[in-house]
């Protein structure tokens, strides 16, 4: 299979010239409440976002919608949460890469916490890569890709994206 590079960076040209404006409005929205992952383990999960990537647990709950499961919540700071629900007597299986879902969750950290983290990732044997000095990519327990990065918020590898 070809992949015309030139014309996809001209119809990102295009969109970007089309779309992103210099005066941009004030969004709708206040900022991101939580984003929702699914866990097959509701301890394993606590212990590797809290103990060992320092995300405290806020909260656990019964899920609403489904008897039996918790919907439990780590803080990942700016006021922003990781929620997780757990389906006991589903079987959902593992978690898959497709259109339409979760590539990654980028998480902000500073580069003290960073430098830490990898520390603790390593120490932890959590398989991982680093990408542009700044970046760092592994997987949960349940394969969810996540992202540790050292830009500010607002920011991406030196550009303002915000």
């Amino acid at each position: 299979m070809s992949i015309d590079h030139a014309a996809i960076e001209a119809a990102r040209a295009r969109i970007r010239s089309s779309h992103v404006r210099d005066h941009r409005p004030p969004s709708s929205a206040r900022g991101l409440h939580h984003v929702a992952l699914l866990s097959s383990d509701v301890e394993r999960t606590i212990a590797f976002y809290q103990d060992l990537l320092e995300f405290p647990l806020t909260e656990i709950v019964e899920n609403r919608d489904y008897k039996g499961s918790s919907h439990f919540f780590f803080d990942i700071g700016n006021g922003n949460l990781l929620a997780f629900f757990d389906f006991p007597g589903l079987d959902l299986g593992p978690y898959r890469e497709v259109l339409g879902g979760l590539h990654h969750i980028a998480i902000s950290v500073d580069p003290a916490t960073w430098e830490r983290l990898r520390g603790r990732l390593e120490a932890a044997g959590v398989p991982h890569d680093i990408e542009s000095g700044a970046s760092i990519y592994f997987r949960d327990p349940d394969n969810a890709r996540l992202e540790l990065l050292a830009d500010p918020l607002g920011e991406m590898y030196g550009s303002r994206v915000l």
